[in-house]
């Protein structure tokens, strides 16, 4: 494992230089100034997190098409191949929730259920419903659907819903009361969100693994989205699943069992667990201090500090999620995983809190938090150049700055562009390269046409997001903070007055590079346009990709469509469909019968 990695920082570190050093030529042709030397010090910040991304790609795409037995050597586990040992291990799965919906709630659970129930191999598996909801209409439907399922279900022990009446540390805390008060039941715990499902074969291979290594601590599946009627969710997922199978590939083979934590669909040993993974409270206030939100990534460097692995098993099978359906949604999602991640800070600031992690550890911490931070380098690179063009037109009477070694830079541009894109790249190209694979996105055609509009969606919607990402990043060390509700997950319209709200700024934004380099610098335009597209029509994109017709013809025509749209898993069918309706009565609904509560036995 040292030798990978070892092999792959020097991949990254020697990427970094030759770019960095690329750029600085670029502007040395004509004399370095102090915007310059500020526009270098930006691109060298942002540069590690587009390399590891790229060099992620290549290597998993290497390893899936140039290597025959690739999954035993990037997981390093054993036990793979096993599909019919007994279950000797007592499970939990879990789902925490707050003000969710509870059709999708119940419904997702039950789905779960009957798949695992099908392999005939359920008798070591109890599901507990752990609900935080606070609404009282909501808690009446959770709890009576949650009753109808038990009444009509063949093994209602099996099935627990336990309602906290004190809801202290919101889904951690949720987690470390199922903990304290039945952890000693289970030796692993799956934990489910609200809009998760995971087949039974999926649950088993996972037991099994668990099974088979004993100093395995987390095991995190791949999750790729549902089937979406959304023409937003159906192009943003169908842009993150071609990708995902080679960048995960790659970054799993080197950070072997210093792997990551996405918080759901995953098998966690649960006394390890216990034993390690007790979160701090971080000095100061919100929205930087006091409870850790994003707190997966944490647990999994805890929980390796404890001497357990951590793993990605970077299979497409049976482990699902929604995803949003407007922009809107996306961005206040993608802004409560921000301030969650930006909280790490506090971690380095704090060393006593995070010692003993190892370096790999800190390292996943770090690229937490260049998720977030590339965004306001990026702006601030074209910012600073936007400045320099016009300090220099100002300078010489109208007329910007000449670039220095200009096929130089068309060059580096092509690179930057190329290593952005990467991941993509190599998912198409994974999928073009297997007949199988194409004919699950519904043959070549449909995968370039596919492919086309993804490229589109992806370049309008990368400078919305950014900008999103930048305010909100400078508003976390002002006191703003996002709060961590249920999410709205269902197909919906955006209205034009929602949609200026929100995007106000960013239309702002693109009208103003727009009308600067029409003046300063107009042979810029063609290497801009992709940003000020975006930014500038960000109030239209917002309203058409949540356009049910937009939607309803994306269907029809089977564009953007994932694998599990033509043969939908057994799983997925019908999920809300089946949950089973309490009767209508005039009275509350009946209260949920308790939990067994081993402290009270």
């Amino acid at each position: 494992m040292t030798a990978r990695r070892v092999f792959f920082a020097s991949l990254v570190c020697g990427s970094i230089l030759a770019l960095v050093s690329a750029l600085t030529y670029v502007f040395a042709a004509d004399g370095l100034r102090a915007i310059e030397i500020a526009m270098i010090t930006v691109f060298a910040l942002n540069t590690p997190w587009m390399v590891i991304g790229f060099w992620n790609a290549v290597i998993g795409f290497s390893l899936l098409h140039f290597k025959r037995d690739w999954l035993p050597s990037v997981t390093g586990l054993a036990g793979l191949e096993d599909e019919t040992s007994a279950i000797g291990s007592r499970t939990a799965i879990i789902m925490p929730v707050h003000n969710e919906s509870p059709d999708l709630v119940v419904g997702n659970l039950k789905a779960v259920t009957d798949s695992l129930d099908a392999t005939g191999l359920s008798d070591t598996f109890d599901v507990f419903l752990l609900s935080d909801t606070t609404d009282p209409d909501i808690v009446q439907r959770e709890q009576a659907l949650f009753e109808a399922w038990r009444d009509g279900n063949e093994r209602p022990d099996r099935l627990h819903y336990r309602r906290r009446t004190d809801n202290s540390r919101q889904k951690v805390g949720n987690i470390e009361d199922f903990c304290t008060r039945w952890g000693d039941g289970f030796d692993f715990m799956i934990v489910l969100d609200a809009d998760s499902v995971m087949s039974g074969p999926a649950i088993l291979r996972l037991v099994r693994l668990m099974q088979h290594n004993p100093d395995l601590g987390i095991l995190q599946t791949l999750v790729t989205g549902m089937p979406a009627s959304s023409a937003f969710a159906r192009m943003f997922q169908f842009g993150m699943r071609h990708g995902m199978r080679s960048y995960t590939t790659g970054s799993a083979w080197w950070q072997g069992p210093d792997g990551p934590y996405w918080g759901h669909n995953a098998i966690l040993r649960l006394e390890a667990f216990r034993r390690n993974c007790t979160l701090p409270t971080l000095p100061g206030t919100r929205p930087l201090g006091g409870e850790i939100l994003s707190h997966d990534q944490v647990e999994a460097v805890f929980m390796r500090r404890g001497g357990y692995g951590v793993r990605v098993l970077p299979l497409e099978e049976g482990s699902y999620e929604e995803n949003q359906t407007t922009l809107p949604d996306f961005l206040t999602r993608d802004l409560r995983w921000c301030q969650g991640n930006m909280q790490y800070l506090k971690l380095f600031r704090h060393p006593s809190l995070i010692r003993g992690v190892r370096p790999m550890g800190r390292l996943q911490l770090l690229l937490a938090i260049m998720m977030y931070t590339g965004a306001p380098l990026w702006y601030a690179f074209m910012g600073l150049g936007l400045a320099d063009l016009c300090l220099s037109a100002f300078s010489n009477g109208g007329t910007g700055a000449a670039v220095g070694a200009p096929g130089f830079g068309l060059a580096l541009f092509a690179a930057v562009m190329v290593m952005t894109f990467a991941p993509k790249l190599f998912g198409i190209l994974d999928i073009a390269l297997r007949r199988k694979g194409r004919r699950s996105y519904g043959g070549g055609l449909r995968v370039a046409a596919g492919t086309v509009l993804e490229t589109v969606f992806s370049l309008l919607l990368s400078p919305v997001v950014a900008l999103a990402q930048t305010v909100f990043v400078f508003g976390l060390f002002f006191g703003k903070r996002i709060r961590w509700d249920a999410q709205e997950r269902d197909d919906r319209r955006v209205t034009l007055r929602e949609a200026l709200s929100g995007l106000w700024l960013q239309t702002a934004l693109g009208g103003t590079f727009l009308t600067a380099l029409l003046f300063v610098a107009p042979n810029i335009l063609p290497w801009a346009t992709p940003v000020i597209a975006g930014l500038l029509f960000s109030v239209p994109f917002a309203v058409v990709t949540a356009s049910p017709f937009l939607g309803r013809l994306f269907r029809r025509f089977g564009l953007c469509a994932i694998p599990e749209e033509s043969l939908v898993p057994e799983v997925l069918r019908d999920v809300r469909g089946s949950v089973p309706q309490p009767a209508p009565v005039l009275r509350a609904a009946p209260a949920v019968r308790p939990l067994a509560d081993p402290e009270r036995a």
